[in-house]
């Protein structure tokens, strides 16, 4: 049988004040509502739990019986309820998302602006880490929501694709590569690369496009960072492949990035999050304040502008 909680509230009530009276006006009820409750408790049980005068109220043997243990129960309830309620308000008061680095450092700094407006009491935890990474802390719960490399194989999340990038090559401003208006990987047979981790999310997608081509070219040096990679490009070590979102927004005039063609490789950031979890209010406000930006206005992409180490980071990692 279901438990009667508002029937053991009003026992309780009773048996702690002694009277219909106070306790009906403690539970802000009608003496007539509290005793309906009463009789259906009673009801249900089959047994009296109070012997009730026009003087005084007292418990049976039953309601002697009960009194300790409906107290227990109401205590472990209203902790239960306490502790949800904190946990509830905590979760209003702090919220973690995950971003590749280039989003987090460019874009997030004006999309918070506008949050802070109206959750200026709001904390927020951001872990600018890889693809893969981002994927791990949203399925664990770490985070509300990612902003990555989407995957259609990510069956057990929900996706929103934000914008579409397609992969630059980034060479010095004085190699012959960079007076083109593009470059095909035919081109860039022989010349030495450099490629960025061995299960990277960026990796699979370039690997993937070119198939058994991807023998025929020089990867000469791998490294984990885009950091690293930029900088061993401008030291003359070699040429790299990379998102151009990551190169779009820097200002270095050694280095340029230049279309690549036949086949383009493109890939497809987004909002990633736990399928069939809410989002708590400040954290749906913040969700739907990224995507009006990359709506209303495109990631900055320029595939001539020149890139500067100094302001990328790693966004390595398998994309689910």
């Amino acid at each position: 049988m279901r438990v009667d909680f508002l029937g053991l509230e009003a026992f309780l009530c009773i048996a702690e004040r002694g009277s219909f009276h106070r306790a009906a006006a403690h539970l802000n009820l009608s003496q007539t509502a509290l005793s309906h409750r009463m009789k259906k408790l009673e009801d249900d049980l089959g047994l009296k739990l109070l012997a009730r005068t026009t003087r005084q109220v007292t418990l049976t043997p039953t309601g002697v019986e009960l009194l300790p243990k409906a107290r227990r129960m109401m205590d472990e309830i209203t902790s239960s309820f306490e502790q949800l309620r904190l946990r509830g308000k905590e979760r209003q008061e702090h919220i973690s998302i995950a971003c590749l680095p280039t989003i987090a450092s460019i874009y997030l700094p004006r999309i918070l602006g506008g949050f802070l407006e109206d959750y200026r009491d709001v904390r927020v935890r951001i872990l600018d880490h890889s693809a893969s990474e981002i994927i791990d802390h949203v399925r664990n719960g770490e985070v509300e929501f990612g902003i990555s490399i989407v995957s259609s194989m990510a069956m057990d999340l929900e996706i929103t694709p934000l914008f579409k990038e397609s992969f630059v090559l980034a060479c010095p401003k004085s190699h012959p590569l960079a007076k083109g208006d593009a470059a095909t990987w035919q081109d860039l047979e022989g010349e030495p690369l450099i490629r960025i981790g061995t299960l990277t999310g960026n990796r699979i997608l370039i690997d993937d496009a070119l198939g058994s081509r991807r023998e025929s070219l020089l990867w000469r040096y791998e490294v984990r960072h885009i950091a690293t990679a930029i900088n061993m490009v401008q030291a003359g070590l070699g040429l790299t492949v990379l998102p151009e979102f990551a190169l779009g927004a820097s200002r270095a005039s050694d280095i340029v990035a230049v279309p690549i063609r036949n086949p383009s490789v493109v890939r497809t950031i987004g909002i990633i999050m736990r399928k069939g979890i809410p989002l708590s209010p400040p954290a749906e406000a913040l969700c739907a304040l990224v995507m009006r930006e990359f709506r209303q206005e495109k990631p900055v992409r320029s595939s001539r502008k020149p890139a500067d180490a100094d302001h990328l980071d790693s966004e390595t990692g398998s994309a689910a």
